[in-house]
């Protein structure tokens, strides 16, 4: 099943005699952030193990990350999503997912990492870019 747009969603909230009827009936929650990078790897089809590698994050960290046992920092939640070749709304669905702020076009360093998503760059490619622009690099 396809997921509703936010747009149409926040017209049915907005006639909503109450969120709470609202929440209920569209099962609004909170993004997991362990179940959805699960659903990327599955719709990816790639291997923990192989993220974890190209992210070039700890092994051990990675997995708890995975697990949810252990909270990621946005850079780290960026690795995995180039590792895991996510596509911008993906990306910003993990760092939402996360609890890290999504990426901002009006934020230089996020407007190059925007760029560089949208361009399919490797997270190699993007910390050079990064680097070029005098800005703080992913690793």
């Amino acid at each position: 099943m396809e997921e509703p747009l936010t747009e149409d969603m926040l017209t049915e909230l907005l006639e909503a005699p109450d969120p709470a009827r609202f929440i209920d009936r569209a099962e609004v929650g909170r993004r997991d952030l362990a179940g959805y990078l699960n659903q990327l790897l599955e719709e990816h089809g790639l291997k923990r193990a192989a993220v974890v590698r190209v992210a070039g994050i700890n092994e051990t960290f990675g997995y708890q990350i995975f697990t949810g046992a252990r909270k990621a920092s946005r850079d780290n939640l960026l690795k995995i999503a180039f590792a895991l070749g996510a596509s911008l709304r993906e990306t910003n669905r993990l760092l939402q997912a996360g609890g890290a702020n999504e990426l901002y076009c009006k934020n230089r360093r996020d407007a190059i990492i925007i760029f560089a998503i949208s361009h399919g760059y490797s997270l190699q490619k993007t910390e050079e870019e990064l680097y070029r622009f005098g800005e703080p690099t992913i690793s």
